[in-house]
């Protein structure tokens, strides 16, 4: 069965080349992290966002080999900040799986207020033809508000931005939903 992780890493994949520039605005345990850095290769760059000391450890160590990622023990809604300049408007994707960690607390969550920011940010920061990957969990509380504030969020896109969103791709209920915003021509 297709997962919606699955779904989001197949679309990422589509668009990223090597030498590109990406961003995984949620590092967790990297797997992420892991394909993004494969996708661009070694003239590529991956910049990862994680507020979680144990999370970024992990990441790490998964990336002990990988020299074309930097990561930043932060939270996604200092990204632009943190970028280098030259990067605004030359990210080719930029990866949100929101939620929880998962094997760790799930008091801690990803917030609606610094997801909100950090997807505006994305905006600036995506060249013609990237996209914006958000993973969303509605099955809990704090998922279903930041849920509900992403799918408010998207509605409100500036002209020159296109969504996919797609739901229920199992039976979970209730599931997780993928939400994709693509920087046109």
């Amino acid at each position: 069965m297709l997962r919606v992780t699955d779904l989001a890493r197949l679309l990422v994949q589509s668009r990223v080349q090597p030498g590109m520039t990406v961003i995984d605005a949620t590092v967790g345990n990297g797997h992420d992290t892991v394909m993004l850095a494969d996708a661009v290769g070694p003239t590529g760059h991956v910049y990862g966002f994680d507020i979680q000391v144990d999370a970024l450890a992990n990441a790490r160590t998964r990336l002990a080999t990988r020299t074309n990622v930097t990561l930043h023990q932060v939270g996604h809604e200092h990204m632009a900040s943190l970028l280098p300049t030259t990067t605004h408007g030359h990210i080719a994707a930029i990866l949100f799986n929101l939620g929880y960690l998962p094997g760790a607390s799930k008091a801690v969550t990803t917030q609606p207020d610094t997801t909100l920011t950090a997807l505006a940010a994305s905006l600036t920061l995506l060249m013609r033809g990237g996209i914006v990957s958000a993973v969303l969990y509605p099955g809990h509380a704090a998922g279903r508000e930041e849920a509900d504030a992403v799918r408010a969020f998207a509605a409100t896109l500036p002209a020159g931005f296109g969504t996919l969103h797609t739901s229920r791709l199992n039976s979970a209920t209730p599931a997780p939903e993928l939400l994709v915003i693509e920087r046109l021509g």
